[in-house]
């Protein structure tokens, strides 16, 4: 049949629409309504963020007005309530530090191997059963975490570490890796998972194991969630306020030694802010300062996380 008897020319030129697809000024304002409260939805976490920064940025111009950013970034004594106070931010940092890293040792295996299990190796009905009880943990009060940690796992090193004192920051870095595993299970999980089932029947018909598949060829091509993971249980290593308040001692030492005594930056700002100073003081302006330093260290992480994934992206 030739192609001009298929369609009638004038059925062409005004095609006969149907009502429900047809434009419509009601529908259409209510799509631009929605459109518009979705984009106030995302600006106002983008607003927020910079109003938070901008808020410790005016506040730690005022603290900088009276003492050195040379002086706040190089120095080792933070005594800012004493008498003669002075402003080495570096006790508070290595503090912060120590007990991130002590957490991170903790949650990074286990959540990785929980992940790995969870995803490559457990049964329906067990993951249905594991993953919300990991997940309990997270709606655990960090208040109790670090009665926890003062109460019994530093009793508990004491019997390993007989000169361990009784505040310190292994405990509380221990309890807190405890508690963000779930963070890098959870996403790290999602991630494996996500991971198409062509991959893994791939690896099957290579010979390899389900042990070597989930190793050699889930993890590596999840990297990039992984990862994720990873930097997200990072900053809330980093931001912990109670548990190390209750548990590490509040002494603002340079030390890296996990077995001592020490403040961290969150720390120091719960200490203060429920004290008795003035507002506009200087003791009560550093705690910007000190908040400010926190934001960067978590911004600093987030962005190497944004270049390793994108790294491993482009790898795998």
């Amino acid at each position: 049949m030739p192609p001009t008897e298929l369609a009638h020319p004038q059925s062409l030129a005004n095609p006969v629409i149907s009502d429900r697809l047809e434009r419509k000024f009601f529908r259409h304002a209510k799509e631009r309504v929605i459109e518009f409260l979705l984009l106030l939805a995302g600006l106002s976490a983008v607003a927020t963020t910079v109003a938070i920064i901008c808020i410790l940025l005016y506040e730690s111009a005022a603290f900088f007005r009276h003492v050195s950013v040379v002086e706040f970034l190089t120095g080792t004594v933070w005594t800012p309530l004493f008498e003669n106070p002075q402003f080495g931010i570096l006790p508070l940092v290595s503090g912060t530090l120590t007990v991130a890293f002590v957490a991170l040792a903790v949650a990074i295996p286990m959540g990785t191997i929980v992940a790995i299990y969870l995803s490559e190796f457990a049964p329906h009905w067990v993951r249905e059963v594991v993953k919300p009880f990991l997940e309990l943990l997270e709606a655990v009060p960090t208040v109790v975490f670090g009665y926890f940690a003062l109460l019994f796992i530093t009793p508990m090193l004491q019997h390993l570490y007989p000169d361990l004192p009784g505040f310190n920051m292994l405990a509380p870095g221990i309890v807190i890796g405890i508690f963000i595993i779930p963070y890098i299970s959870s996403v790290a999980e999602d991630a494996m998972r996500a991971v198409p089932m062509a991959m893994r029947e791939g690896s099957y018909a290579m010979g390899a194991t389900r042990f070597q598949t989930a190793v050699r060829v889930i993890t590596p091509a999840a990297a990039s969630g992984i990862i994720a993971a990873y930097i997200l249980a990072i900053s809330r290593a980093i931001g912990e306020t109670m548990v190390v308040a209750i548990a590490a001692g509040l002494q603002p030492t340079f030390t890296f030694n996990p077995l001592e005594p020490a403040a961290t930056i969150t720390a120091y700002i719960v200490q203060v802010a429920l004290g008795d100073l003035p507002h506009g003081s200087i003791g009560y302006q550093s705690i910007f300062a000190a908040g400010l330093v926190l934001v960067l260290m978590t911004l600093g992480f987030n962005v190497l996380g944004h270049f390793m994934r994108r790294r491993f992206r482009e790898v795998y």
